[in-house]
C-alpha cells in the first residue's frame, strides 16, 4: 500500500461514517507522510489533521483503527 492509497481510504472511511464531502475530509487528513523504517519500525507513517475539534476527533479514531490493519506503507 502507498501513502496516496492510505490517504484514500482514510478520505472514504471519513465521508462514509461522518458525512460530509471527500474534499473537506482530503483538507483534513492533510498528506500521509512516510518516515523511514529504521526510525519507525512498528508504524511508519503519519498524518497531521487540521480543521474543528470535532474533525479533527473523528480522524484521529479512524487512524487508531488504520494504524493498526496498515502499519507500514511505502511512499508516493
Amino acid at each position: 500500500m502507498t501513502a496516496n492509497e492510505l490517504q484514500d481510504i482514510l478520505v472514504a472511511t471519513l465521508t462514509r461514517k461522518t458525512g460530509g464531502n471527500r474534499r473537506r475530509w482530503r483538507i483534513a487528513v492533510g498528506p500521509v507522510r512516510v518516515h523511514s523504517l529504521s526510525t519507525h519500525p512498528h508504524c511508519n507513517w503519519s498524518v497531521t489533521p487540521s480543521g474543528t475539534i470535532h474533525e479533527v476527533a473523528a480522524v484521529e479514531n479512524v487512524l487508531d483503527v488504520l494504524r493498526s490493519s496498515h502499519p507500514i506503507v511505502a511512499g508516493g
